[in-house]
């Protein structure tokens, strides 16, 4: 071969010329990075990553795969490292800034450890020096490097900005290799509106929206009001905002219109959405297509169905195209998918990153973080809004305050912009006080709890764990009204119990929910009673959110809610359990009840709750100084990994495992997902070993006998304290 490539032919039988592969990746991965001042960096990283191809050995491989003849993997991503560390030796004068080495390193694995990075350099040219001598005299043939000026970093800064010049090399690279072997593709990925015109789409669905509602309600007045303050602080400068509103106070829209109108006027590229729950993004990402089109509005998350219909039109398989890259104006998704990116060192994850840069970062529900992973949450939050032009809304009606908490560092003293006014949002509690709560002083057993539910005809309970749910269940027996809710049903079975425990709420039919947490997660459904055993704070009010919902209930009759201590309950470990001791303490005579209608109580309880919670548990910041992208990708989780998908048996289940068995990939396994639960790992393997489950495939299990229609997979009850959902 006289001239030197990057890939085998594609369709119509043309190479893929290595020095245009490097070339173009460079300049790619150089517009990514202009925008937090790395383009020559980026372009520098971007026309060496593949230095290594240039080997006459590598060569040799890919005509070996064009003609589809065995030949040993070559590999080549160390060469372009090795130049690059060697040239930041010579040239820099801060030694650390050598390990951007591992930008090339690990584009084609995942960005490791530095450890003894020059010492493996240095033996892999000692030991192929003929072929280190044939990358320099190639390199000597592309363009000189541009002048690199580096900037002043901490060590965790360092880290962040390290993983988001891989981001851009990593999309660089995948989009101009798919430009290579589908190119109608590529093309399609832009073919998407921009931020104005979804301001566009927006005002004229907001006047539309106006025109339709009775401005006379005191919740249509409270919205208007939230609305207004939204629109008048979208005007303000990039940074970070705080949107305290009351359930039933419009959030969903008025945060829309606040993302939509502050990246227009800061010329910012796109908005992020990240949810906690998987039932508030299918209602959100349902309610912003209706605002702005069904090709508006990208939803990434575990349970989405991604179609690959080929009869799509450009814009649908433009935005199926944009959950590799979020190449798209709005994304609704996680806030594990978020933050689990943030701090991934894998190129799958990582290649959306670089376009955070110059977004809206939207975070509803944020009292929902994981307390133990706060600081460096809160941290590389804090490192997007100053140095990545980043905006981010924190989102709720029980807020935390970062900013004035002694124990969170990273937020302590930093400038949050209310978007409504305290003065303001204080009354808004006032006017939309839809329940009342009551207090229990004696604990109460499952039976007297069950005999007093009886007594209700439309009445829902949240309990701490699924063991709790259990019991209360047996102790109401085999009710046609009684339902239960919680993670021991598969998720199609969960969306059945709700459709009819929502078709007997709205015909006026006895009906008794008893349910975990996952009814607290922005489920759309109003009860006039609720009972909540005595939990953290914040999920309190959540449940109390699912009470006189719509404001249904005369003032002076409102809803109910009730906090009691059941007698025989279990106390889950961790932050929940912290979480309930603080929520004891703040409602113990002589404070009224009725001060949960207060926000600021939300503030009290949550210093207090950061005041006994290590907010890095995990040490992951000790680990982003040294540089440990391993070690911050596997502990950075704020889900923790320790279950195991099992399907329940069923005549569905038969048929889509099969199609997921003939031909496994992204769309087969997202339509057994409403199939699925998840088991601890040492409940799988006690079911294994007792015949209960039998394994389909790797990680993945099989049911036989265990699935009850009102109790779900009921023998997986087996630890105390099996929390939540």
């Amino acid at each position: 071969m006289s001239e030197l490539y990057a890939h085998t032919p594609n369709d119509e039988g043309k190479w893929h010329l290595l020095d245009k592969h490097l070339r173009d990746v460079a300049e790619i991965a150089q517009g990514f990075a202009d925008k937090f001042c790395a383009g020559n960096l980026a372009y520098w990283i971007g026309l060496w990553h593949d230095l290594g191809k240039c080997n006459p050995k590598f060569q040799e491989y890919l005509k070996a795969c064009q003609h589809n003849e065995w030949h040993e993997k070559v590999p080549h991503a160390i060469w372009g490292a090795v130049l690059t560390y060697r040239l930041l030796s010579h040239n820099i004068e801060d030694d650390r800034w050598k390990e951007m080495a591992l930008t090339i390193a690990g584009h084609h694995g995942r960005i490791d450890q530095p450890g003894s990075l020059s010492q493996r350099l240095e033996e892999h040219v000692q030991s192929n020096h003929k072929i280190f001598q044939h990358v320099v005299d190639y390199v000597k043939k592309l363009p000189s490097p541009p002048k690199v000026t580096l900037p002043k970093l901490t060590r965790t800064q360092r880290e962040l900005f390290i993983r988001m010049v891989f981001s851009a090399l990593v999309d660089a690279d995948y989009l101009n290799t798919e430009k290579h072997f589908k190119e109608n593709q590529y093309i399609l990925r832009h073919k998407q509106q921009g931020i104005e015109h979804l301001w566009d789409r927006f005002i004229v669905n907001q006047l539309e929206f106006i025109s339709s509602v009775n401005a006379t309600t005191i919740v249509n007045q409270v919205r208007k009001e939230v609305y207004e303050f939204c629109e008048k602080a979208a005007t303000g400068n990039p940074g970070i905002y705080r949107m305290t509103v009351p359930t039933g106070g419009g959030k969903t829209r008025s945060s829309l219109a606040f993302a939509l109108k502050h990246a227009v006027e800061n010329k910012m590229d796109r908005i992020v959405f990240a949810i906690p729950y998987t039932s508030i993004i299918d209602q959100t990402a349902r309610e912003y297509r209706k605002i702005l089109g069904a090709d508006a509005v990208l939803e990434h998350h575990s349970q989405v169905n991604i179609p690959a219909n080929e009869n799509q039109d450009a814009p649908h398989i433009s935005l199926r195209l944009a959950h590799e890259n979020w190449d798209t104006p709005l994304i609704v998704t996680t806030t594990v998918q978020l933050f689990e990116s943030l701090f991934s060192n894998r190129p799958g994850k990582v290649r959306k990153l670089h376009n955070l840069a110059r977004s809206v970062i939207v975070l509803d529900e944020v009292q929902t973080l994981p307390l133990e992973l706060l600081t460096p949450t809160l941290d590389v939050l804090r490192e997007l809004i100053e140095r990545y032009r980043v905006s981010v809304v924190l989102c709720t009606a029980t807020q935390p305050a970062f900013e004035d908490s002694h124990y969170l560092k990273p937020f302590h003293r930093m400038q949050i912009r209310e978007i409504v006014p305290k003065e303001i949002y204080q009354k808004h509690f006032k006017r939309l006080k839809r329940v009342e709560y009551h207090r229990r002083k004696e604990p109460v057993s499952w039976q007297e709890l069950a005999d007093e539910l009886s007594r209700e005809k439309q009445v829902m309970v949240v309990l701490n764990t699924r063991k709790d749910a259990l019991s209360l269940v047996d102790a109401l027996g085999n009710k046609e009204d009684a339902f239960h809710l919680s993670t021991l049903l598969c998720g199609i079975h969960r969306k059945l119990v709700l459709r009819e425990v929502k078709r007997r709420l709205k015909n006026g039919l006895p009906v008794r929910l008893i349910s975990t947490q996952v009814i607290e997660a922005g489920v759309d459904i109003d009860f006039p009673v609720v009972y909540r055993a005595i939990g953290p704070l914040d999920r309190i009010v959540q449940a109390a959110g699912r009470c006189n919902r719509e404001g249904k209930l005369s003032q002076d009759r409102p809803g109910r809610v009730i906090i009691f201590e059941p007698l025989e309950g279990r106390t889950p470990r961790g932050t929940y359990k912290t979480g309930i001791e603080k929520a004891k303490l703040l409602l113990m005579p002589p404070r009224d009840i009725a001060e949960l209608h207060n926000p600021e109580l939300y503030r009290i309880y949550f210093e207090k709750l950061f005041a006994d919670v290590d907010t890095d548990k995990k040490k992951i910041q000790s680990h982003r100084e040294v540089l440990d992208y391993p070690t911050v990708d596997s502990e950075y989780r704020l889900i923790e990994q320790n279950t195991v998908p099992v399907l329940i048996n069923s005549e569905s289940t038969t048929k889509r495992l099969k199609e997921w068995k003939y031909h496994p990939c992204r769309r087969t396994w997202q339509r057994l997902q409403p199939l699925l639960l998840n088991m601890f790992d040492y409940e799988v393997q006690k079911f294994k070993a007792e015949g209960w489950l039998e394994p389909v495939s790797e990680g993945l299990y099989l049911s036989f006998g265990m699935y009850d229609r009102l109790k779900g997979l009921v023998p997986a009850i087996y630890d105390p304290s099996d929390l939540i959902q």
